[in-house]
């Protein structure tokens, strides 16, 4: 049980998502427990490999939802209860790109709970007088950031217009665990995104998870309109919505 409780403590500390599953009621040992991490081997169990492997199934769903609560399952010796309590990271939007968009969608995005991390290779755009608001601001290109930093509760924003920022940041983001990644442009600019895409080697089904032109369409015009699109179209993703 030490080590279980060892590696949750070191998920929470390094912001993995993780989720913890405890006997409660039933014919299973109470207060057996088994924790849960995305691609990682099972530590602990509850008694019946079977039981854990449909845990596992449901915890890790869970954690996309952000969600915990009690499951019944039912095994050879008869019911069980389980509780399943999940970590998942603290929702994060990753900005790429420091253009005026980009400072009301930080204000935005801070209010409503996430952490903002504002990145842009050119000192310009990303001065620490037009994004003292947000949590991080880092120089540099996109792809050196977002590799291994990127989980299930991760929103990827890309704001430039600049293809060799967007198109390295994109094939990072979207192979990865990352719940939303949107870029802005027009539909014939998305087009021929997809097509510079296609022609790296990019599968079809990470290009289907891009949103783009990316936000609601409210009409929106200036840049503070243009945020607002954005955030109400990650809130939806947030709760598994499309907001179409």
């Amino acid at each position: 049980m030490t080590i279980l409780y060892t590696t949750l403590k070191a998920c929470l500390a390094a912001e993995q998502p993780v989720a913890v599953a405890t006997i409660i009621d039933g014919t299973g040992q109470i207060g057996a427990k088994l924790l849960v991490r995305p691609g990682e081997a099972l530590l602990g169990t509850l008694g019946d490999s079977i039981l854990n492997e449909a845990v596992e199934r449901d915890a890790l769903a869970m954690l996309l939802r952000a969600e915990s609560g009690i499951r019944s399952y039912t095994v050879a010796d008869g019911d069980v209860q389980v509780f399943i309590e999940t970590y998942p990271p603290p929702p994060t939007m990753f900005i790429v790109g420091a253009v005026h968009i980009a400072i009301p969608l930080v204000t935005f995005a801070k209010t409503l709970g996430f952490r903002t991390v504002v990145i842009d290779a050119r000192g310009a755009f990303a001065t620490p007088e037009r994004f003292a608001h947000a949590d991080e601001l880092i120089h540099a290109w996109p792809d050196e950031v977002l590799p291994g930093r990127l989980t299930s509760n991760s929103f990827v924003v890309l704001l430039t217009h600049d293809p060799k920022l967007d198109d390295p940041a994109l094939k990072v983001a979207l192979p990865s665990p990352a719940r939303y990644v949107g870029a802005l442009g027009s539909p014939k600019t998305h087009a021929r995104r997809l097509e510079r895409l296609r022609a790296d080697g990019v599968p079809e089904e990470q290009l289907a998870r891009l949103h783009a032109p990316i936000g609601l369409k409210i009409g929106s015009d200036s840049p503070e309109e243009i945020a607002v699109s954005i955030i109400a179209e990650v809130v939806a993703a947030r709760h598994g919505l499309t907001g179409r």
